[in-house]
């Protein structure tokens, strides 16, 4: 099984990882076709609605949910029970999405009007931004029904990697962005407003999303017609447990979004320096965490049906030794590099040497955080496997608020020209508070706690760490140097570094014992 883990994780790491890098030539198109300009605001504003919808509808909440019932079917070794189930609740929540996706295109307008106000009063008043209202209510029609097709894809998506199908599900978001930057290139000439092109690659991609994975579930056997069971038993279950998860998403939206709100009273720049340093926080968090906690939660979701604790436990301590592997030498890394890493990725036009710097205080406040960002990810499936969405959500909601007094705390310190960071620092320690408090609540419960066997290899890990960290600060050229030098020179000299870096790690973990047989289940 441990086998079968790291090989499932490796593969939905790289299909991640290829993922994240055409989105980000994804964003250097649409900057070139776009800019900044009025059509940029239009389009991103068209694609919020649908993808926000989306993580309640097809991300998270909904899988949380549904693979621990699904794991429980499946352990039944029924195939036509197994296929029941599947129609039915693909029957209830098709008939659920495709309700909401027909008010979402008709309503269009509606939702413009709700979520961009400020658009909807100049067009009343015939103000400047009357058009904006007029051309998203006109997007809008195009990138809402991307909500059906991705809810579907991410209800396949779960079908599949309970079946232990990782590649399918994680190399799908992939097509997404081939779409889009193919839409721009050859469909946006054709039109009068580039940015359509841009909504019909989000609509395209929903589409050939969702035909994908169609013949991985007809070869699994589980390609069925929908039916309608809203009264199901398991479906019935399937809906008691989205809810608290659901009101979890909820609360993750509230959180960033009163950090959106506290930015906005800060100086200028504020919510700028704060997203680029989140987009490079989301990387290895992307690359790592939620790579594990997709594959770790199917399997624990069957140790749970079968009552296997003590493959549970193992499962969890693995999971815990891949995210510290991972996770300790990411974050030591990011900070040791933010504002290098900014530099190369960013630095261009508007974006200066300034910015670069200004944005890498952020980022080093976000790399305290994010190792217990990603074990978050991992310790949550040890209660969603358990059919347990309400206690994650109750500690989410601790966290908020932890956040908020956390927020104000900060930003009273940092003061107006630097609360930014404040911010930042605040989501690092909230974030510790929901490990602490998850960690806690499995230990209790005596449902996980970690082994020896992984306290000697985190050891391991930080003595590695340690020289990984000196070797970097040791090579490392003056903030002059890179200032100074043009895109080339500092790609080569992170390049460089980075490889010294990992080359470091990697050596003293073997030289201190490290072998593959301790990357499996003990």
């Amino acid at each position: 099984m441990s086998k079968k883990l790291l090989k499932s994780g490796a593969i939905v790491s790289i299909m991640t990882f290829v993922s994240r890098i055409l989105g980000l030539v994804r964003d250097v198109v649409i900057a070139n076709v776009m800019g900044a300009g009025v059509a940029a605001d239009v389009f991103f504003f068209a694609n919020k609605i649908p993808n926000f919808l989306r993580r309640l509808f097809a991300e998270g909440a909904f899988a949380q949910a549904f693979v621990p019932v699904l794991a429980e079917v499946q352990n039944e070794n029924d195939q036509q029970s197994l296929r029941l189930f599947i129609a039915r609740v693909a029957g209830t929540l098709g008939v659920i999405v495709t309700l909401v996706t027909i008010l979402g295109v008709i309503g269009s307008p509606i939702l413009v009007a709700l979520f961009g106000t400020g658009w909807f009063w100049d067009y009343l008043n015939d103000g400047e931004q009357a058009d904006k209202f007029v051309m998203a209510s006109a997007m809008l029609k195009i990138t809402f029904p991307y909500l059906w097709f991705v809810t579907l894809v991410g209800l396949s998506g779960a079908i599949l990697n309970t079946l232990n199908k990782f590649a399918v599900a994680a190399f799908t978001p992939v097509l997404l962005n081939v779409v889009i930057i193919a839409s721009v290139i050859y469909l946006s000439p054709y039109l009068e407003a580039p940015a359509f092109a841009l909504a019909w690659g989000v609509f395209l991609g929903g589409l050939v999303q969702l035909l994908f994975q169609l013949p991985f579930l007809w070869r699994a056997g589980v390609l069925v017609k929908p039916r309608w069971g809203w009264k199901d038993e398991k479906v019935t279950k399937v809906r008691t447990l989205i809810i608290p998860a659901l009101f979890g998403v909820s609360v993750g939206q509230i959180n960033l979004l009163l950090d959106t709100v506290i930015a906005s009273m800060l100086v200028t720049g504020s919510i700028s320096w704060l997203y680029y340093s989140d987009r490079l926080m989301e990387f290895p968090l992307g690359l790592f965490g939620v790579a594990i906690a997709t594959v770790i939660l199917p399997t624990l979701s069957k140790n749970f049906v079968k009552n296997d604790q003590a493959q549970f436990q193992n499962n969890m301590d693995w999971a815990l030794r891949m995210v510290m592997l991972l996770g300790v030498p990411a974050a030591v890394g990011l900070g040791l590099l933010a504002e290098e890493l900014l530099l190369v990725i960013f630095q261009r036009g508007e974006f200066t040497n300034e910015t670069a710097y200004l944005a890498s205080l952020s980022l080093l406040a976000y790399a305290f955080g994010l190792l217990n960002f990603m074990l978050v990810k991992v310790l949550a499936p040890g209660f969603f496997s358990r059919q347990d969405t309400k206690t994650p959500v109750r500690f989410a909601i601790w966290s908020m608020i932890s956040n908020m007094v956390f927020n104000i705390i900060w930003v009273l310190i940092l003061g107006y020209d630097y609360g930014y960071i404040g911010l930042a620092i605040a989501t690092a320690m909230s974030s510790f508070v929901n490990v602490a408090l998850l960690y806690q609540r499995l230990h209790k419960d005596g449902v996980y706690r970690i082994s020896r066997y992984s306290a000697l290899f985190i050891v391991r890990i930080a003595i590695a760490v340690c020289a990984m960290a000196f070797v970097v600060i040791y090579l490392n050229k003056s903030q002059a140097d890179w200032y100074a030098w043009q895109f080339e020179q500092r790609s080569i000299h992170l390049a460089l570094l980075l490889g010294a870096a990992m080359l470091t790690y990697f050596t003293v973990l073997v030289t201190l014992g490290l072998r593959p047989r301790h990357l499996k289940s003990s």
